[in-house]
């Protein structure tokens, strides 16, 4: 398998000494792995958009949520060998005077309950908003608007300081993981590989529901929902039971995000980067869970390319091919492929 063959090549290639020219420094590694996250959420979005015929533009917020519960455990990780010592607190409340922890981050300095909440918390978010919005046939750009409406709200409240999570800093300055040295080489790779392993049970996950009786009402619901809706089956609940699935996948990309990058802020809460999800998925192949990945990864590649060489040009780079994959291939890289594969197996 393509992800595994990768995933061993960048492990074999950062244990090569510097000075061999294949070699792959933990610079890249990191990167690798942020980019394997940004796959995991742009599986996420497709499992709903190109199979549901749900278009969220908010999926930014669960993969917020995700990280901003890694990021309370790691805060919790540091200790006393944060700036001001204190054991019980992290520095931002400290220099804000907070007196106690406040009972939300009760429980976060146990890995196991941090793995729970980055699943629960993303997947009870989108249980209740969706169970609103499905029972009120919210649909098409209506509800389009709604997620994106969510997510802004979400930006703005986590600005608060009110709220106890490092306000419009945002969570940072983490230490370690399970004990381990989160600035270690041998650290990252592992985060990179766990990126990877996570993408492709997620990936093999929505393939088998896809696969199923389930995944082909979810494609009959998103080419005629009425008629499915008048045949009898229960479309709000396929509906809510994907969309909450889609929003813990997301959750979980956010959690592995998080130690790679270092930081946890408001900003990934942005509008914008729920769109940009949305583009990843489109150019990649609305519709293939594979155009998904690949959509992610060679756009985030483009990306760092393009903020390095020309930082100013790159939103213009991405609208327009957004607007060239839209117009030229609807299908986005993975219609190509087929196309191509096609045209070479026709006698």
């Amino acid at each position: 398998m393509v992800l595994v063959s990768v995933l061993i090549a960048v492990s074999v290639g950062n244990q090569l000494p510097s000075s061999h020219s294949l070699h792959i420094s933990s610079y890249w590694v990191s990167l690798l792995g942020k980019y394997l996250t940004y796959a995991i959420l742009a599986v996420s979005v497709d499992l709903i958009w190109g199979y549901l015929g749900i278009l969220s533009l908010g999926h930014a917020a669960f993969f917020a949520l995700g990280g901003y519960a890694m990021g309370m455990h790691l805060m919790r990780q540091i200790g006393d060998r944060g700036v001001y010592g204190n054991a019980e607190l992290p520095d931002f409340m400290v220099f804000l005077n907070w007196q106690e922890l406040p009972w939300y981050w009760l429980g976060f300095d146990n890995f196991a309950f941090t793995a729970l909440m980055i699943l629960l918390v993303p997947g009870l978010l989108a249980f209740v908003f969706g169970w609103f919005a499905f029972r009120s046939r919210v649909n098409g750009v209506y509800l389009s608007i709604i997620t994106q409406a969510m997510t802004y709200a979400l930006m703005l409240a986590f600005f608060r300081n009110e709220l106890g999570l490092g306000g419009n800093n945002g969570l940072t300055d983490f230490k370690e993981l399970l004990g381990f040295d989160l600035r270690s080489d041998t650290v990252r790779l592992g985060l990179f590989i766990a990126s990877g392993v996570a993408l492709l049970l997620t990936y093999l996950l929505c393939d088998l529901i896809l696969r199923s009786r389930l995944g082909k009402l979810a494609v009959a619901i998103r080419d005629a929902e009425d008629r499915t809706r008048f045949l009898g089956y229960h479309v709000d609940t396929v509906k809510l039971m994907l969309f909450t699935l889609s929003a813990m996948i997301a959750g979980l990309a956010g959690a592995l995000y998080v130690p790679q990058v270092g930081i946890i802020n408001p900003g990934e809460f942005a509008p914008l980067n729920s769109i940009e999800v949305v583009v990843w998925v489109a150019i990649g192949g609305r519709g293939t869970l594979y155009g998904a990945v690949l959509g992610a990864l060679s756009v985030n590649y483009a990306k760092t390319w393009f903020t390095g060489a020309y930082p100013e040009a790159w939103l213009f780079a991405l609208g327009l091919l957004f607007v060239v994959v839209t117009l030229a291939l609807p299908k986005g890289v993975a219609g190509l492929l087929k196309r191509s594969s096609a045209s070479t197996t026709q006698p």
